[in-house]
């Protein structure tokens, strides 16, 4: 009976979760904290990117420079995210087929 016994130290659990606030988050890109950094060549171009990041709710610190050229980069990454792919969920086997036949998929196209 004698060698049921544990003889040893118990060990806890190290919880491996963190939890509390994140000090060391990285900030997005045209927040208030982080906002875009954009050039342009006119007070006209300026007005027209303005309008463009107040429609989608970001944040931008725009220079007007005759002398420089423009730089969007920024703003043109963030509006051209690419989109998630979705593809039509295949029809089930005794299913009547997607092509019009009549048949079942699983005779037709499956």
């Amino acid at each position: 009976m004698h060698d049921l016994y544990y003889k040893g130290r118990i060990h806890t659990r190290v919880n491996h979760v963190k939890s509390g606030y994140n000090t060391k988050r990285a900030v997005k890109l045209g927040t208030e904290e982080n906002p875009l950094t954009l050039n342009v060549t006119s007070e006209e171009r300026k007005v027209d990117v303005a309008a463009i990041v107040l429609e989608h709710a970001l944040f931008a610190d725009i220079t007007v420079n005759a002398d420089s050229e423009e730089n969007i980069l920024e703003l043109e990454g963030i509006l051209n995210k690419p989109q998630t792919t979705r593809f039509e969920k295949t029809p089930n086997r005794n299913d009547p087929c997607s092509c019009g036949s009549g048949k079942k998929y699983k005779k037709c196209c499956g």
